[in-house]
């Protein structure tokens, strides 16, 4: 994509070895001047050159001679950048950061200066923490700005034949940060792009800036249904997310959103309907339970999870009227009280009402979770 400064056609000598360290040393000494550093790897790659298999010493001496002598006569401009190349190299091996300046910018991304080199830093693979300072500003108006400055990076492609050295921001921001995150961590974050499956959130750290991004998977917006999450957040919104996983070979971050409310179809009976024999809270009315309708949809929904597997009986328990509107719609509700012989109790909501409804399950709750949802999504 961006070739080597002077754009002229290298051919790459053999370089392993004894070399190949000196390679990895010169590629740690970010801070020596470039000049110095490409011809020491010029100097290096000659004396470590591996000697000739077999044959005589005075064989080996003569092949040592041409090859010097081949070498005196190249362009310096060629060993300086071929010896970058290899310093390239060995920093992607290593997955060494490197400060390199912003030189230019293009419509896809930064120019970034490595010794000789110019590597091209495309813009999806910036840090979050320059975009989120200010989310109106264009990433034209970011990158104008960045010109001049350092930037802190990581080589994840040196391709010295095709010409490409590409650099990743979020990968340099991956090896600094990541180590400061866990599962069940709660942080602020910043909706970004937002697609079919998900939406991706920046995470603000204690510093204030936005280092790494993770994944909202439509599953974990709401505990609502959520068809289209474009329905429920939007580019640029503020939001708290929870870190369910960390996938750190592939540098991927998992979020919810909904695992910071209560779920609704878990709920302590006893808040609702009380026990017997005891007092009758002031939230719930049981003087007119005989005369109460059946919850309309409520007989249908139970022949549903008759048909569902690990479900053996569905029975109706106690009715009452709430002295607050839930939910017009019929929603069904879990309690997290033990069950007693395999037997679970639902309540079932709509409007004031309320209803019992007792599962013989061999499922555990996480089970009967999955098959609610599944036969409210079968019931019209």
């Amino acid at each position: 994509m961006f070739a080597a400064a002077g754009g002229l056609s290298l051919v790459p000598q053999p370089f392993d070895g004894p070399a190949a360290a000196a390679v990895a040393k010169h590629a740690s000494r970010c801070r020596l001047p470039p000049r110095r550093r490409s011809l020491f790897l010029g100097r290096a790659a000659c004396a470590a050159r591996p000697a000739t298999s077999g044959g005589s010493g005075v064989d080996q001496e003569e092949a040592s001679r041409e090859e010097a002598s081949r070498i005196g006569d190249a362009d310096p401009r060629q060993l300086r950048r071929s010896a970058d190349w290899r310093a390239a190299r060995a920093y992607k091996d290593s997955g060494v950061l490197f400060d390199g300046k912003i030189e230019a910018f293009n419509n896809g991304g930064l120019l970034i200066r490595f010794y000789s080199l110019l590597g091209f830093l495309p813009y999806p693979l910036l840090s979050p923490s320059h975009s989120c300072k200010d989310p109106s500003r264009t990433i034209q108006d970011i990158a104008k700005d960045l010109v001049g400055s350092s930037i802190s990076v990581k080589i994840i492609e040196a391709n010295e034949e095709e010409k490409k050295l590409i650099y990743s921001e979020k990968d340099a921001a991956w090896s600094k940060y990541s180590s400061q995150i866990n599962v069940g961590n709660v942080f602020d974050g910043r909706v970004g792009s937002l697609e079919d499956y998900g939406a991706f959130v920046h995470l603000r750290f204690p510093d204030g800036y936005y280092h790494l991004t993770g994944l909202v998977h439509v599953t974990e917006v709401s505990w609502d249904l959520v068809q289209d999450v474009r329905d429920f957040l939007h580019e640029g919104d503020e939001v708290k997310v929870k870190i369910i996983q960390i996938d750190k070979e592939k540098s991927r971050i998992n979020l919810s959103i909904k695992q910071l409310e209560d779920d609704p179809l878990m709920e302590t009976l006893d808040k609702v309907i009380p026990q017997e024999g005891q007092l009758v809270s002031d939230s719930i009315d049981t003087s007119s339970s005989m005369n109460i309708e059946p919850l309309p949809g409520l007989e249908s929904i139970c022949k549903e999870l008759l048909q569902e597997d690990g479900i053996s009986d569905v029975q109706l328990g106690r009715q009452g009227l709430e002295k607050r509107v839930v939910s017009q719609d019929l929603q069904l509700w879990l309690s997290n009280v033990p069950a007693k012989d395999k037997q679970f109790t639902l309540l079932a909501r709509a409007g004031r009402q309320v209803q019992e409804v007792y599962l013989t399950t061999t499922l555990d709750q996480d089970g009967i979770k999955k098959a609610v949802q599944r036969v409210l999504g079968r019931v019209p």
